[in-house]
């Protein structure tokens, strides 16, 4: 499988997929995209809001097609690779690495909005900018992501901007505090927590929680920690299989699991955490922390909740198996603002691409959209410094749905963590955001040769 990929990546030689770390000095490429000039009205035929792993990569199926008649609307300059920063926390890989600039990860062919949605009026075919301006479109597609909402803890966001034991890998600014934090660590109560709502790659929590355990190790302050992982949700993971594995790693590591726990709390000047148990009537407790692993609760973004388009939640209230619009036929989600029920991860986004690009065009050519998402999602889950459980499954049911027949995903192997590690930052670079990859599916096909999914 590896020099399957390999080849197939050395082929696709794409402008301007070389990392940009703020200590190079490599030129910028000529041909980038550049924010157009603001006008009081005007109009596209596909309109993606969102500049994330899904709308770069829909952004990028269509612009040989549409050029200019497909515009992005997304106000940052910086598109980060967000699944690296696990490793980035733990010091296996630089921060730098895990963004590019706006103008080169979007098609260099696309109109890009440099600004951001305000108002979604899905009637009239428009949404409005927060400059006032106008966009109207013929179809448009939805990749805002989630909003991390930091503020409704209280206390927490202070406790990031004082208190250096407490970190955040889900932010590109608390991300950096993580591993200077850990190799700080002298010994007491770490704590890794999960909230109690939906987050993007559910996983990520207590990925960190491992690699910070084997730091401990290095470092020789283990038998002074005490290594808790306070989550919300009732299992450990949610897909039964990769949920046994990871019990093990637990237990074989010593790490304390307290399930339906949620953070609710945080004062940093008592280095202090309160919890919910949410089993017990939200009844709370308090737990002194020497180093704190927040992950926020997330959201919807507010734009999204307000809007016709949303669901009762607040996401983008889609069929689950063609990604289009419930009421609205002319519009598509993708990726982690959708209701799609499955774990929001980049693997999601990339398996939807391919699918939303397909049913997107039999609309724009009069046909009916085909069912065609399964819900297949994946979790690389990293385990240590050289070693991942590869859990793939469909997001619907459940149930497993693993590239490689000829070995077992829910074991830790040094080749899984190869993969997550150095593999797939290379595939989202070179392929995912230029819309060449649309998930594992077709070597999944080639490797059980036909005989199951």
């Amino acid at each position: 499988m590896a020099t399957i990929i390999a080849k197939r990546l050395a082929l696709s030689n794409v402008r301007g997929i070389e990392p940009i770390f703020p200590h190079q000095t490599k030129q910028v490429c000529a041909y980038s995209v550049q924010p157009k000039v603001k006008e009081s009205s005007s109009k596209y035929k596909v309109v993606v809001v969102g500049g994330g792993s899904g709308g770069c990569a829909i952004a990028a199926k269509f612009a040989s097609s549409l050029g200019k008649d497909i515009a992005v609307v997304e106000p940052q300059e910086t598109h980060y690779y967000q699944p690296i920063w696990t490793l980035v926390g733990a010091g296996l890989k630089d921060f730098g690495g895990s963004g590019r600039p706006m103008t080169e990860v979007l098609p260099e062919s696309c109109t890009w909005i440099k600004e951001k949605a305000t108002v979604f009026d899905p009637e009239n075919n428009c949404l409005k900018l927060g400059s006032g301006e106008k966009i109207h479109y013929d179809y448009l597609v939805l990749g805002l992501g989630m909003q991390v909402d930091y503020d409704k803890i209280p206390g927490l966001e202070a406790a990031f901007q004082e208190d250096p034991m407490v970190a955040s890998n889900y932010h590109p600014k608390w991300v950096q505090k993580t591993n200077p934090a850990l190799q700080s660590f002298k010994g007491g109560n770490a704590i890794f927590t999960f909230p109690n709502t939906g987050i993007k790659c559910p996983g990520a929590p207590q990925k960190i929680m491992y690699l910070a355990e084997e730091i401990f190790r290095k470092n020789g302050v283990r038998d002074k920690s005490h290594v808790i992982y306070n989550s919300s949700l009732p299992v450990i993971f949610a897909q039964p299989k990769y949920a046994k594995a990871l019990w093990e790693v637990v237990k074989d590591r010593g790490i304390q699991v307290n399930l339906r726990t949620n953070l609710a709390a945080v004062d940093h000047k008592t280095k202090t955490a309160t919890f919910e148990l949410l089993d017990e009537g939200n009844k709370t407790f308090e737990e002194k922390y020497d180093f704190l692993h927040a992950t926020p609760p997330m959201s919807a973004p507010s734009v999204l909740k307000s809007s016709p388009l949303a669901n009762e939640a607040g996401f983008v209230a889609v069929d689950k198996h063609t990604l289009q619009h419930d009421k609205f036929s002319n519009v598509f989600g993708i990726g982690d603002c959708t209701s799609v029920p499955t774990p929001k991860t980049a693997a999601a986004a990339a398996c939807q691409s391919g699918i939303l690009h397909d049913n997107l065009t039999a609309v724009m050519e009069g046909k009916q959209t085909k069912p065609l998402y399964d819900g297949y999602t994946s979790c690389p889950l990293v385990t240590s410094s050289n070693k991942c459980i590869l859990a793939e499954f469909e997001g619907f049911s459940m149930t497993s749905l693993e590239t490689f027949p000829v070995i077992r995903q829910d074991v830790e192997r040094q080749t899984s963590y190869w993969l997550k590690a150095d593999m797939l930052p290379q595939l989202y670079w070179r392929m995912h955001v230029k819309g060449k990859w649309n998930g594992p599916r077709t070597f999944r096909k080639l490797f059980h040769l036909g005989m199951g999914k």
